[in-house]
């Protein structure tokens, strides 16, 4: 089995377990952790949406990013990723909620340099966040993205965020 579609099956299987839901809001992505956290059988258990929030007025407007956040930090930053998880976790009603937000290239996006990426996990004990910084072409990071998403997620109802 791939490395992603194995984490993927492996989040599943945890989230399932304890009897948790996760929903995502995707910028950088595209929707590919969707893809992702759906491709398991019986993933509409623990997965019942996201939103993917590739545009500034749809990370403020459906997720309720604050106008705030974008002008002092950016949606290229952890404050906004974090906002972004509580806002698809408050949206979609479940107790997990994932984003990712970042630069995939080919150029850099608010003076940050592509690889640059945050993704964060908001739950009922709260909200934390990672930042990344990825090689590769588009594709590459998209994927590393994913990764990374996926693992924080099992880390957080693992219990072993650090």
């Amino acid at each position: 089995m791939h490395g992603v579609q194995l984490i993927g099956a492996s989040l599943h299987a945890e989230l399932l377990r304890r009897g948790l839901t996760l929903a995502t809001a995707e910028s950088l992505t595209g929707g590919a952790l969707a893809d992702l956290v759906s491709a398991s059988p019986g993933a509409s258990e623990t997965y019942p949406g996201g939103v993917v929030s590739y545009a500034t007025e749809v990370k403020v407007g459906v997720l309720g990013v604050s106008p705030q956040t974008v002008r002092e930090h950016g949606v290229v930053s952890e404050a906004c990723a974090l906002e972004m998880a509580e806002g698809v976790r408050r949206l979609i009603g479940t107790d997990l909620g994932v984003s990712t937000t970042g630069v995939a290239g080919p150029t850099e996006q608010e003076g940050k340099p592509v690889g640059t990426v945050f993704v964060a996990v908001a739950g009922p004990d709260g909200t934390h966040g990672r930042e990344l910084r990825l090689d590769g072409d588009r594709a590459e990071i998209r994927d590393q993205t994913c990764v990374a998403a996926a693992t924080l997620v099992l880390e957080t109802v693992v219990g072993e965020v650090g």
